[in-house]
């Protein structure tokens, strides 16, 4: 009997073995684990939808780094240490950051055809699939230990290292009501990541989230029960996550100490900046604001990633002939351009893309911002500060004492820099600036509002362009969009298109592509050049109103119109042409 229940056990313990992952047994096998250890592990494992070394090493229950080197035996991989590897040697350009940070892998050389890319997980094929899917390269995985890999991940694209989700990390800041805030040392907030509390990885976590994400900016409102975090992508905002309420003092002062704000004082807003390393070549500025609300202090971050930008005219977005009028505009020895539309539109890169057009050793280029968004090399930029009195008349002017050939003014926003704007045009000088108006006809009359005379802003504006950003569809997963003749009519379509006109709309899903069916974002424009028609309109005193019925009679295209041929060419879809340019 005895022997009947010993072989019993036996064959129990067999079985349950049995049942066990590959990798379990063979660190059984090892001796790393006890039974009951490799089951605990199992079974947490399937829990988290994690794999079994990787809950092994999670739970310290397994060295890092022969977990890896059993799992690489059994997946028939090779093992590679990290610990030396420098990320300069690692394929530039070749796989997205976007795609290195969703699926937590690293490209390690590329030999012929074929890349090396190091995984944490070799089964988790998606990620190395994508990879090949979008170099059309072979990819053969190499297991990595996962501190290793995500600690080089951090360096290489700036994303945070601790390997936690926002609502993990959220958790855990939660739970700790003493997190201490640690200013830190030196002069560049990069430093900040030297140390580790929950909030400072929040924190983190939320920058390099919505840097990841191609966020403009990012919006951080405390109300009675949570604190909502949002970041708008392509215009548009969207939640990120939303922790409890008591964390906002801390997520705010976190915020004020990387941004060098006064922590006590709470009840006027305040305004800051900070510059953040992402990676050896790659730095990212924001400019913060806080603002006293009922709950607390609202937070909102301006994400200034000039590496984002791309300021090839090409890419703005305007039709040939838009393209044209702009670069006969700024390829006049004097006179003024101006670009307008609401905050958010892409006026900053217009301009931005203009100044690096003109940008040559024969020219000397100034610009007064606030602030400067993008660094060109070759242009003398100068960051407004009210608060000392640097104001955009008083730069100005200060310009026109240092033989300016063009100048750039990032809003004319007052009387007085609309008439010094006006004058250096008429002297010589090209100047570029922005208003804030809803169309390009009302520019004209902003300016004459502001006390410019009729007859100064005929005689110096060469061209007027009213603009804004819609999203492009995914190319991967739009969808043909049907509608009916009527709604195309009212939508502003020609009845002689509607035979031919093929709409496209966003997938609701979206897809490993894009964003909810959105990929990025295209200029809508609206190019007025300073025709004498318009001129003798506006010295009899002609209404914007007017004015935008004469320019159409000379061909110039209005915002809807331009957005209505996005949509009939499939760039973007009719209801996202609707949102921008509802007038």
């Amino acid at each position: 009997m005895p022997n009947a229940l010993a072989d019993s056990e036996a064959v129990k313990a067999e079985t349950q073995t049995a049942a066990l992952p590959e990798i379990a047994r063979r660190m059984l096998e090892a001796s790393l684990i006890d039974r009951a250890e490799a089951e605990a592990l199992s079974i947490s494992a399937r829990q988290a939808n994690r794999a079994f070394h990787l809950e092994a090493i999670m739970q310290n229950a397994v060295p890092s780094t022969r977990a890896c080197e059993l799992a690489a035996a059994e997946f028939g991989l090779p093992f590679v240490d990290l610990h030396s590897f420098d990320t300069d040697q690692a394929p530039q350009d070749l796989v997205a950051p976007e795609l290195m940070e969703r699926h937590r892998l690293l490209p390690l050389y590329l030999n012929r055809q074929c890349l090396y890319v190091a995984v944490k997980d070799p089964g988790e094929h998606g990620g190395w699939e994508s990879v090949r899917f979008n170099t059309g390269l072979k990819v053969s995985p190499v297991l990595a230990e996962p501190e290793k890999l995500d600690r080089l991940l951090a360096k290489l694209v700036g994303t945070d290292d601790s390997g936690l989700s926002l609502s993990e990390i959220v958790n855990q800041a939660g739970l700790d009501e003493t997190d201490p805030l640690d200013e830190p040392d030196g002069d560049h907030a990069g430093n900040y990541l030297e140390t580790d509390t929950p909030i400072v990885r929040l924190v983190n976590k939320v920058l390099h989230d919505a840097i990841r994400d191609h966020a403009s900016d990012i919006h951080i409102e405390p109300y009675e029960q949570l604190t909502r975090i949002r970041f708008r992508i392509d215009g548009v905002l969207q939640e990120a996550i939303n922790p409890p309420a008591h964390l906002t003092p801390k997520i705010v002062a976190r915020l004020k100490i990387m941004t060098r704000l006064d922590i006590a004082e709470r009840r006027v807003p305040q305004d800051g900046r900070m510059k953040l390393r992402l990676a050896h070549d790659r730095d990212v500025d924001f400019r913060l604001s806080t603002m006293p609300t009922v709950f607390g202090e609202k937070v909102v971050i301006r994400i200034l990633d000039s590496s984002e930008a791309n300021l090839d005219l090409e890419n703005l977005g305007m039709d040939e002939t838009q393209i044209g009028l702009y670069r006969d505009a700024i390829s006049r020895p004097h006179g003024m351009v101006l670009i307008s539309g609401p905050t958010g539109s892409g006026k900053t890169v217009s301009l931005y893309s203009a100044l690096n057009a003109l940008n040559t050793v024969q020219r000397n280029i100034s610009s007064a911002e606030d602030p400067v968004e993008i660094y060109l090399p070759g242009i003398n930029q100068v960051n407004i500060n009210e608060k000392t009195g640097l104001t955009f008349a008083r730069v100005l002017r200060a310009f026109l004492r240092q033989d300016p050939d063009v100048l750039m003014v990032g809003e004319i926003r007052d009387p007085e820099t609309a008439e010094i704007g006006v004058k250096a045009a008429q002297t010589g000088h090209l100047v570029l600036s922005t208003v804030h108006t809803n169309d390009a006809p009302s520019s004209l009359i902003r300016l004459v509002n502001m006390g410019v005379a009729p007859f100064n802003v005929v005689s110096s504006v060469n061209l007027v362009m009213a603009q804004r950003l819609a999203r492009k569809l995914c190319p991967h997963c739009r969808e043909p969009q049907e509608a009916s003749a009527d709604l195309l009519k009212r939508a502003g379509f020609d009845e002689r298109q509607l035979d031919t006109l093929q709409l496209y709309r966003a997938h609701d899903a979206g897809c490993g592509h894009c964003n909810r069916g959105y990929r990025g974002r295209t200029g809508v424009f609206e190019a007025m050049p300073m025709t004498d028609t318009l001129g003798d309109m506006l010295l009899r005193g002609a209404s914007s109103v007017e004015l935008a019925a004469q320019a159409s009679r000379e061909g110039v295209a209005t915002l809807r119109e331009s957005g209505l041929a996005k949509a009939a060419a499939g760039v973007t879809s009719l209801g996202e042409i609707e949102r921008v340019t509802a007038l």
